[in-house]
């Protein structure tokens, strides 16, 4: 459906499977990450499997001139996937404020400036995608990540949003609201654990359909009702029991 896209943070997990995805479908992509090596090797594997063009575009999307070289590149694509993203797990005032700003301008303001230098040139053609991948953290509080689950807050207000303003343009714009994924060959493997390559087709088919959200995984779209109708208060003492529980597991508030 998609004849280019760009993604960000290509490099690995799910928007290495992304990229993969894609151009399996023969879309040709400009790949976004921190990591020049890693995203030369996986555009050349792509172009050379595949028959697409895909372009390696290594930049720090939390500097003002990695980030302006990338918005600089997204206007006229056909759809703009904002994966790039981390978080850090420890309280608050134990962490660095200068890697929390980091983390809100990676999250939060990068995304925004990609999104905005995409859509206007997407509405005015009739057409495109914006799939912004959230995280089903976004649905509760986020003790021990405080900062990354207010984020990704940020991120499904922001897409749910902009889904109803850009859809009378024939502009496609989802969420995806993932739970825990393995992004590496070696995480655990038990029923709260999706495989990457599940969740980036998951979030593919729901932006082709045009969906708001995508949450993948029967297990978690069961979960998300009652994570909806829950009072605040019951929420605050589940997942500060969850905090509490991985503190005593690792031995420190910010292992």
């Amino acid at each position: 459906m998609w004849r280019d896209a760009v993604v960000t943070g290509a490099s690995s997990g799910i928007g290495e499977s992304i990229a993969r995805s894609l151009a399996a479908q023969g879309t040709d992509l400009v790949l976004v990450a921190r990591r020049g090596d890693l995203l030369e090797r996986l555009a050349a594997e792509l172009s050379g499997r595949f028959g697409v063009r895909a372009e390696a575009l290594a930049a720090d999307l939390t500097s003002a001139d990695g980030l302006e070289r990338v918005a600089g590149r997204v206007p006229g694509t056909d759809l703009l996937v904002n994966n790039a993203g981390y978080g850090a797990f420890g309280a608050f005032h134990t962490l660095s404020y200068a890697d929390r700003a980091r983390e809100v301008g990676l999250n939060v303001t990068a995304l925004t400036r990609l999104t905005h230098a995409a859509v206007p040139s997407m509405a005015e053609r009739g057409r495109g995608g914006v799939l912004n991948v959230a995280s089903v953290a976004a649905y509760a509080p986020s003790p021990g990540s405080a900062v990354y689950g207010a984020t990704k807050a940020f991120v499904l207000s922001f897409t749910e949003s902009l889904h109803a303003e850009l859809k009378p343009a024939g502009v496609h714009v989802t969420a995806l609201c993932p739970g825990f994924t393995r992004t590496e060959d070696d995480q655990p493997t038990n029923l709260m654990w999706m495989a990457r390559d599940t969740v980036a087709r998951a979030g593919l088919e729901a932006v082709r359909r045009n969906h708001a959200l995508c949450v993948p995984g029967v297990r978690y779209r069961l979960l998300l009702p009652a994570m909806k109708i829950a009072p605040r208060g019951v929420l605050r003492t589940v997942s500060t029991a969850v905090w509490n529980t991985a503190v005593r597991t690792h031995g420190s508030a910010d292992a």
